[in-house]
């Protein structure tokens, strides 16, 4: 009798000491949410991000905070996620670099993608386009392959920097192309960009998200974009496919993370709200502006892209030589 008593009693605290997290999920979110941005504060990640938050936080009812965490090649603020408590109050804006390159970047990093995070959905793509200067002779991408093999190691281009997608994109060109040229990397996407505007440096891969624009005011020429289809913004534009350059899609994404174990419903919550904002006007509008194209579908849909992603990256990474530690 007494040990019925005992086991009685332990069940019913082992109940009531998880009454107030069960509770908690269930009414989830019911206080503020705070999301990690791992750059600085006014680049496209950052505006896309407090966008997208807004448009969340009129269907979630609870305010969510852009809490910027750059360096190291966003691994600082991907540090912090993956070790924050999993409850659906820390999540962050995860591109190319946590989903794909790190791992192979890095020879060691303070977390894994594949196991320390939730996948909770995508938001954005956006291709990246090869473009020169408008003085450069090479007028078409035939002529630019026929100019970079007659000259070998001679023909510059900038990227934002080691390890970016600009400069990665450039290495799975030459690789598929067979051609050389040097990389000359900067320290962001605005300086490289200036001097390719300014005839410094004749070429680079250049991402729709900042430079649209530039592309569609004639201040550079766009040979080629690394997309699946021809995009409306540039129609003229053709694909690297089309001009014979195959299997060289070349395109920045991102999506949210949370810390690894959210529960489900927490996760299902956080999709389905942002798959709401993907369609809201304010988040169309900006990334219309961004050239950028929305990408709503399932956690396990998000996760499938970021894993093909990192392999197809992997061995694009690994004969190149490219390390950043």
């Amino acid at each position: 009798m007494q040990r019925r008593t005992l086991l009685s009693a332990l069940a019913a605290a082992g109940a009531s000491t998880a009454a107030p997290w069960a509770s908690a999920q269930a009414d989830y979110p019911n206080q503020l949410i705070r999301w990690v941005v791992p750059y600085p504060a006014g680049g496209g990640t950052d505006v896309l991000a407090r966008t997208v938050a807004e448009a969340m936080r009129q269907t979630l009812g609870q305010q969510i905070v852009v809490d910027n965490r750059p360096g190291a090649s966003t691994n600082i603020g991907g540090q912090a996620v993956a070790t924050a408590k999993a409850d659906g109050y820390t999540i962050m804006s995860a591109d190319n670099a946590i989903l794909a390159y790190n791992e192979h970047l890095f020879s060691k990093l303070p977390f894994s993608p594949q196991n320390d995070f939730t996948y909770v959905g995508g938001i954005s793509r956006f291709p990246l386009a090869l473009v020169v200067h408008p003085s450069f002779e090479a007028k078409t991408m035939k002529e630019f392959l026929a100019y970079v093999r007659a000259n070998p190691g001679k023909v510059n281009y900038a990227s934002p920097g080691n390890g970016s997608p600009h400069h990665l994109a450039m290495e799975m060109f030459k690789n598929r192309t067979k051609t050389f040229l040097t990389h000359i990397p900067y320290r962001g996407a605005a300086p490289a960009m200036a001097d390719v505007m300014g005839g410094q440096v004749p070429c680079m891969f250049l991402d729709l998200a900042s430079g649209l624009s530039v592309i569609q005011s004639g201040k550079v020429r766009a040979l080629a974009i690394g997309s699946a289809k021809r995009i409306a913004t540039l129609p003229d534009v053709p694909t690297l496919g089309e001009v014979g350059v195959a299997d060289t899609e070349v395109f920045a994404f991102q999506g949210i993370l949370g810390p690894k174990g959210l529960p489900a419903n927490v996760t299902q919550r956080l999709n389905a709200d942002l798959n709401k904002a993907l369609a809201s006007p304010a988040v169309v509008k900006r990334m219309q502006d961004f050239g950028m194209e929305a990408l709503p579908g399932t956690p396990e849909q998000f996760r499938a892209l970021a894993r093909a992603e990192a392999k197809r990256w992997g061995e694009v990474i690994k004969a190149a030589g490219v390390k950043l530690d």
